[in-house]
């Protein structure tokens, strides 16, 4: 990480809520095109995520803890906010006395952006304001949020245009698509949310985010983390939703990549 602080602009995309399985599924029947051509042959990584709902997972992302590869660690992570003893700090390591990345980064130059998706990056209460606070810059309104059907396309034109500034960029995005609801991405009449309209929603992020990508590799280097903060039951086990302790929730899909 330290090898492109100062140098690229610096991404992080949470799909939340996106499943591992249907990411993976999706990606083998030539349904994401766009993510195909970034992440290559090896495709998603499986990961597990620190918590099982939005909130707690990025509170945990911003100071450093992304999902944790499958197997024995200690995995090094990408960057970390400095304590002593820590054992998943390694020579690559970003470290800071800050507590959050959004804060380093301003600290040494970057402008940080928060694009905002679910109800905890909304500002429609105290709660709500907590994790966007944390950025120099941050949009949510209705059109970015879960129950617009083109939220992945507002949410996408937001960002490219935040990135129309000269100095480097920490820009977080929280896709909303996925999350319920998502029936309206198959179906034109209310439905249940189901597998399928949650591989929908998928295909029409993948669609929707070709512009941003654009927009990147034309600011010239930036690195890239793109990884879902949860996945979601439908019915396995008589789950149904997060915010619990199952294989479908607390295994995540996660890709890194450096553009152009």
């Amino acid at each position: 990480m330290k090898e492109h602080i100062g140098i690229s602009d610096i991404v992080m995309i949470t799909l939340d809520t996106l499943r591992y399985d249907v990411a993976v599924k999706a990606l083998g029947a030539g349904e994401t095109p766009g993510f195909a051509s970034l992440i290559g042959a090896e495709g998603w990584e499986k990961r597990h995520t620190p918590s099982s709902f939005t909130y707690a997972a990025h509170q945990a992302f911003f100071a450093g803890f992304l999902p944790t590869p499958v197997g024995p660690g200690p995995h090094p992570r990408r960057f970390a906010s400095e304590f002593s003893g820590s054992t998943s700090v390694g020579e690559s390591t970003f470290c800071f006395p800050e507590a959050t990345l959004p804060e380093a980064l301003s600290r040494v130059g970057y402008h940080s952006v928060c694009i905002g998706g679910t109800g905890f990056f909304s500002r429609q209460n105290a709660l709500s304001c907590v994790l966007p606070d944390l950025f120099a810059e941050s949009h949510w309104r209705k059109e970015l949020g879960v129950s617009h059907p083109q939220s992945e396309q507002h949410q996408v034109e937001q960002a490219v245009t935040a990135l129309k500034r000269d100095e480097k960029v920490f820009l977080f995005l929280n896709v909303s698509a996925l999350h319920q609801p998502n029936w309206f991405y198959l179906h034109s009449e209310p439905a249940p949310d189901t597998l399928e309209t949650h591989r929908a929603a998928l295909r029409a992020v993948d669609s929707a985010l070709q512009p941003l990508w654009e927009a990147l590799r034309a600011r010239g280097s930036a690195f890239v983390m793109l990884f879902s903060d949860h996945g979601t039951a439908y019915g396995e086990d008589g789950y149904f939703g997060h915010r619990l302790g199952h294989e479908a929730v607390w295994t995540v899909p996660y890709a890194e990549f450096s553009l152009p």
